[in-house]
């Protein structure tokens, strides 16, 4: 084992190698029925007799470059098989990022079971993209598939892409700018992601987006193109990525690993709550991470071992009792729990009142409040859910001073400590004068001394046959935060967050062709007829 691999392996505190005596096998052709061949590295343990496999598929470079986690996999009991997908690291074909992974993960497994080594026991094992290529062939890989662990991800490529209807701008330029670039030599890499905030700064301003690529990435991405030229969520060409129907036919046992700040978050809580709607048992563990922070894949590669361990090899060392474990913000504490969210959890309402405020009790009859939105000036996003794109440079609360196109409620000091565990969501009550436009809700834990700290937000798209009127459901990212004594809660609405999502030009354009843009004159109704509120699972 080299010095890195221990230094790895102690970082992310995995429990001792069974053996250090490993064999690779590069390179491996593994035929799909088209005609493409992709590349495979075979890592095998030896001394250790028949052992089960675990599969990991990526387009990242994951094979060529980060063998070291492989290897780790394998020396802790494991045969590894480390699948490039199409278009990278030597794989045939072209990259269709997220279309193709469930009929190339099926033929993966044809090609498993004919090698000798195979027993029939298979895990799964990956993070973020890798975790999507496990759900993709969770459903049609039969009883051979033993133990997953879905991290950083979730099953429905869509929601991840489309967030609440509007384009993840800031997450994918960065995407894929990397994925461009990844397989470069890493001074060169490197170098290209420090240099690259500026270009895709300049990318996300271009109007329309469809060559936004060209800037951000230095190429063309066809798949990026494939994505703005799809922007609804019903159009049957997001239908090979989306999974989540099938999520509560997958018996196989899951650990989902991932983080408050996670850009994929939401939809890895959908997976475990239909997971055990379903009568399944998953594992969740959620810390106070952002989707590439190191703590986090830390986690998830020690978790993710441990759970393997315990369903295909039968060591249950180290697998905790609690099926849940969750860190607390605000209290700042670690917590296991039977479920997320618990049980005792009970849904509050705090509604929007005239003059900024924000309590329990119904508003009194008021006029609404107002205010203009221009996609030509839009409202900037205070949180970046990603350090690696580095286009937003103001991040904190400043970003958002003095602007006329953001409403604030905050309610009165709270007398206790109040816990909301679980997932939030706002009722708004609107009137635009577009019938194509959005509503972003953020909110926040105002302390005595005026610091704020972020808890949950979201942005909903919305899109009619006349102007906007009546009520907007949006779901809010599942938080696990403690509001101590003293402090107040605050909401905040707006129109965008950008570049976090992209602008509604307010045309009704999809993001790939429009460029023509349309303010918004936006009102937001608290009255005991049309009162809108902010709901809290509270403990």
């Amino acid at each position: 084992m080299s010095i890195a691999a221990r230094v790895l392996a102690k970082r992310a505190k995995l429990a001792p190698a069974e053996t250090e005596n490993v064999t690779i096998d590069k390179d491996l052709p593994v035929p799909m029925p088209d005609g493409v061949v992709l590349l495979a590295d075979h890592y095998a343990p030896q001394g250790l007799g028949d052992r089960p496999t675990v599969l990991i598929r990526s387009v990242y470079t994951d094979r060529t470059k980060g063998g070291m986690v492989s290897r780790l996999v394998a020396e802790r009991g494991f045969h590894v098989v480390v699948v490039s997908g199409r278009g990278t690291c030597g794989s045939g074909g072209t990259l269709t990022p997220f279309v193709s992974e469930r009929d190339d993960g099926l033929a993966v497994l044809e090609w498993l079971r004919k090698q000798p080594w195979f027993t029939g026991e298979l895990g799964t094992l990956g993070q973020s993209y890798n975790g999507f290529t496990q759900w993709a062939i969770a459903a049609g890989a039969g009883p051979e598939l033993r133990a997953m662990s879905t991290s950083l991800i979730g099953s429905n490529v869509y929601d991840l892409v489309y967030p609440g209807g509007a384009l993840a701008l800031e997450l994918f330029l960065g995407w894929i700018s990397m994925v461009a670039n990844q397989e470069k030599p890493l001074p060169v890499y490197l170098s290209t992601v420090a240099a690259g905030g500026k270009k895709r700064a300049r990318a996300a301003r271009l109007l329309p987006l469809a060559e936004a690529d060209t800037i951000a990435a230095g190429t063309v991405a066809p798949y990026w193109r494939d994505w703005l030229a799809h922007p609804d969520a019903g159009d049957p060409w997001w239908s090979p990525g989306d999974h989540s129907q099938a999520v509560p036919a997958v018996s196989a046992p899951n650990h989902l690993v991932s983080g408050w700040d996670d850009i994929a978050l939401p939809g890895l809580v959908h997976d475990y709550q239909a997971l055990r709607k379903a009568g399944r048992e998953p594992y969740l563990t959620i810390g106070p991470w952002r989707h590439w922070d190191a703590e986090l894949s830390m986690t998830a590669l020690r978790e993710s071992l441990v759970w393997l361990r315990a369903h295909l090899l039968k060591d249950r060392n180290g697998l905790r009792t609690a099926p849940v474990r969750i860190y607390v913000r605000g209290a700042e504490e670690w917590r296991d729990l039977p479920a997320y969210p618990p049980a005792e959890v009970r849904p509050q309402r705090f509604y929007l009142h005239p003059n900024g405020g924000l309590g329990g009790e119904l508003p009194a009859e008021s006029t609404p409040d107002r205010y203009r939105f221009d996609p030509a000036d839009p409202t900037p996003a205070v949180t970046r859910m990603s350090r690696m794109i580095g286009i937003s440079r103001r991040t904190g609360e400043s970003v958002l001073a003095g602007r006329a196109d953001v409403l604030t409620y905050t309610g009165e000091p709270l007398p206790a400590d109040r816990e909301v565990i679980g997932v939030p969501a706002a009722e708004l009550h609107v009137t635009s004068s577009l019938a194509h436009t959005d509503f972003y809700v953020r909110v926040s834990d105002v302390a005595p001394s005026g610091a704020i700290t972020h808890v949950s937000d979201a942005l909903r798209r919305c899109a009619a046959d006349r102007p906007i009127a009546g009520m907007v459901e949006i779901e809010l990212a599942p938080v696990a935060h403690r509001f101590k004594r003293g402090h107040r809660i605050r909401v905040q609405v707006a129109s965008a967050a950008y570049p976090r999502w992209d602008r509604n030009l307010g045309n009704g354009e999809p993001p790939a062709t429009a460029s023509a843009m349309r303010a918004a004159d936006q009102q937001v109704h608290h009255d005991p007829c049309r009162p809108s509120a902010l709901i809290l699972p509270v403990c």
